[in-house]
């Protein structure tokens, strides 16, 4: 952020403030519309400079890893319907635990990847770790048991681990704040590409039983490993983590444009680990609200994630078209994300939106269950995926509502530890004995999602209140993005509704 100059508030919406009767005059260290947005005109060695960004040197990486990481979690949805269960003997409430225990080694691995977040190179970092998961995704189709299985798939789930954090705090340093929503939408978007993809390629591979003596399923694991170990490879090299790179080529007016943004998302890459940053996050409610919405809606997700497949089949489909009836949830879990991300960048209203989404994945559960009509099932099913694109507006207020780069791993690290929590107790939700429609699990579900929006209205409010304290009464200090100040300790810092 820069230093502060005068300027004229001329009035506030109620999407981030209560209207005023009166005009003020405020100082703040940059002036702000009425969503909260910085208002700048971006200069043409900007706009170069964020083309090389979103074309060359980060969002195709980022892009392409998450439709990898989705596809390869997503490889036992697949497996599922195939011949998995029969060659290895696994059971269906082990097939069950397979996609829990996933999540467990997710959640192992956040403690260390909070540390080595901030002390290794983002990307040598993730490329060592996509390297690593492909290869326990190739191994995986050797798996004779459960037992092997369950290791094999604790491995994947410990090193896929770190993917998401990275990505959040690659975009949150290379991206201003106003920018950041349409990029974080493009990692979801990608789950949503990986999911329409993936059941068109799974469809494909799933023809390829007895080829060379394996099972198809095998052959999912197989293809998508090594397709994961090349690009692993690829962005261990390519991938560009620092905004200032000698890779860029920056002109010296990209230089100071690129001063200019770092002080707009309050992000400057810091080895020194801030316990006051740390102490701050647990002593904000926010907090609290941001990361137990993460727990809540991921219920949906462990589940949605490992049964969805095998949900389709229960609507009286065959296996190889259950697996074919996944690509128009990915295809809808794209418009969602990406009406998203449109109606936030236009209009603001971050929770309010996700909020709605919510409402939406409610009322597709219900139809889910309550509706008789194969066919309307699966557009309660299709509906349901709404909450993802609830999710990753979640994200977004997470990335463009906390500062201090010690604070935005830690939001970040509990952001994914409930994450974590809330994939690995999804798939438990879904009893056997309620196959095809897991009644009890839909209902849990449904009441997750009601929690998950007041959690979130209770966070607007807090944030709100900050905001209109701030503009009440403004601060002349100027601030030094180098200083590494969170959000709290930057008297000039306005959140994004």
């Amino acid at each position: 952020m820069t230093g502060s100059v005068d300027t004229k508030v001329d009035s506030y919406h109620p999407n981030d403030y209560e209207k005023q009767d009166v005009l003020e005059t405020v100082s703040i260290n940059e002036r702000f519309d009425e969503a909260g947005n910085e208002t700048f005109v971006q200069s043409a060695a900007e706009r170069s400079l964020v083309r090389k960004l979103d074309y060359i040197y980060v969002m195709p990486f980022i892009a392409v890893l998450n439709f990898l990481q989705f596809f390869d979690k997503s490889s036992l949805n697949y497996s599922g319907v195939l011949t998995i269960k029969a060659d290895t003997g696994i059971t269906s409430a082990q097939y069950g635990w397979l996609g829990s225990i996933f999540y467990l080694g997710y959640l192992l691995f956040q403690g260390p990847n909070a540390i080595l977040l901030q002390r290794v190179p983002i990307s040598k970092y993730m490329g060592s770790l996509i390297i690593i998961w492909g290869v326990v995704l190739t191994v995986t189709s050797e798996g004779k048991n459960f037992s092997q299985l369950a290791a094999l798939r604790f491995l994947l789930g410990f090193f896929e681990a770190g993917i998401y954090p990275c990505c959040i705090m690659l975009i949150s340093s290379m991206y201003r704040r106003t920018e950041q929503s349409v990029r974080i939408g493009v990692v979801y978007i990608c789950n949503g590409i990986a999911m329409a993809v993936g059941g068109l390629v799974s469809y494909g591979i799933g023809h390829m039983e007895n080829v060379l003596g394996k099972s198809s399923w095998q052959w999912i694991m197989i293809i998508l490993g090594s397709v994961t170990i090349l690009f692993g490879v690829i962005c261990f090299f390519c991938l560009i983590d620092n905004p200032r790179s000698r890779f860029l080529r920056l002109t010296p007016e990209q230089k100071e444009v690129v001063d200019a943004r770092l002080r707009d998302n309050s992000v400057v890459r810091t080895t020194e680990i801030k316990y006051s940053h740390m102490l701050e996050s647990l002593r904000e409610p926010r907090f609290y609200c941001f990361i137990l919405s993460s727990l809540l809606i991921n219920f949906q997700n462990g589940a949605l994630s490992t049964f969805s497949a095998i949900i389709t089949a229960g609507f009286g489909f065959s296996s190889l078209n259950a697996i074919l009836l996944s690509v128009p949830s990915g295809v809808v879990d794209c418009i969602y994300i990406a009406f998203a991300v449109w109606f936030n960048r236009r209009y603001g209203h971050t929770i309010y939106t996700s909020c709605v989404l919510l409402a939406i994945s409610v009322l597709g559960l219900i139809l889910l269950i309550v509706i008789p009509k194969p066919q309307v099932k699966l557009l309660g099913l299709y509906m349901c995926w709404s909450y993802a694109a609830a999710y990753t507006l979640i994200l977004v207020s997470v990335a463009n509502n906390v500062a201090g780069y010690t604070k935005k791993i830690f939001y970040s690290t509990g952001m994914m530890v409930m994450y974590t929590f809330g994939n690995f107790i999804g798939p438990q939700m879904m009893v056997s004995w309620q196959a095809p429609l897991y009644l009890g699990g839909m209902i849990g579900y449904m009441c997750a999602n009601a929690v998950c929006i007041g959690l979130l209205l209770l966070a607007r409010y807090y944030m709100m209140k900050s905001n209109r304290e701030r503009l009440a009464n403004p601060s002349k200090d100027e601030i030094d993005v180098n200083d590494d100040l969170t959000d709290i300790q930057n008297p000039n810092y306005i959140y994004r509704l």
